[in-house]
């Protein structure tokens, strides 16, 4: 009788201990899937320095530096998964980012496509050429010349519609190879990018000409399935703003007190 009864406690410890241990091993999927969630992949484009470039190996810039900031507020841990300008989008509506922070304008085409947060950055679009060139003063002036513009980009729509003829690049980098080397006539891109180039040494070469077209305003891109991370991300830089954090970074990279 003693006998049974030890057999039937050890069976009965044995399933608990199954139950224990099943239990431990969901709780630990469980927060796992928690951390997983916590992750917000930020997609960009890092040759559009201030916005976003590569310093020592490492992402830098004010798109990184707010979106790490928006990170801070909501209580993700950011991961920068780097992407050419054109695959932005697709990779946000595959589900393989959560967020462009990319120097991105919000406009109407582009609206269809995503949602966009509230604009962050008002600037414009310039034509950049060389210092001894004398035929170009803006874009009335791109008709018949050839152009580099980043694939995807707004100045590359606005040097097509002056009638020039688009050479697109990958970078921005490249942009600046190809008028320095001579084999386009200008550059058309983003005003504070072109500044920031000019401003480290560019200037020596190339000057920015004619007056700049005012962009739509620069916002972070979201799924159109996740609204909540929009709205999310709109009160975050609210209180980025309120509390002086946005202005301290737009200082940081633009060197001026924010416009707006």
């Amino acid at each position: 009788m003693k006998r049974k009864y030890i057999s039937l406690l050890a069976a009965a410890v044995a399933v608990i201990s199954v139950f224990i241990a099943g239990c431990g091993n969901n709780t630990s999927e469980s927060d796992n899937a928690a951390n997983a969630q916590k992750t917000l992949i930020v997609g960009t484009e890092p040759t559009f320095p201030p916005f976003e470039f590569t310093e020592n190996e490492k992402d830098v810039g004010f798109d990184i530096d707010l979106a790490q900031a928006v990170c801070d507020k909501l209580g993700y841990k950011m991961e920068v998964k780097n992407l050419g300008f054109d695959a932005l989008i697709p990779a946000l509506q595959s589900g393989q980012i959560d967020l462009i922070a990319a120097g991105m304008d919000a406009t109407p085409e582009r609206r269809e496509q995503v949602s966009f947060t509230d604009v962050y950055f008002k600037g414009g679009y310039v034509v950049v050429v060389k210092n001894d060139n004398s035929t170009i003063n803006g874009f009335d002036d791109l008709n018949g010349k050839t152009v580099a513009a980043q694939i995807g980009s707004k100045p590359a729509d606005l040097a097509k519609e002056n009638c020039a003829t688009v050479k697109e690049v990958d970078t921005n980098t490249q942009g600046w190879m190809e008028l320095e080397a001579g084999t386009c006539d200008a550059v058309a891109i983003d005003q504070a990018v072109a500044l920031y180039y000019l401003q480290q040494g560019g200037k020596d070469k190339l000057k920015l000409v004619g007056e700049p077209i005012v962009s739509r305003g620069v916002a972070m891109a979201t799924s159109k399935d996740k609204p909540e991370l929009t709205k999310d991300i709109n009160k975050a830089l609210q209180e980025l703003k309120a509390d002086g954090t946005y202005a301290k970074l737009y200082k940081k990279w633009f060197g001026t007190e924010p416009k707006e």
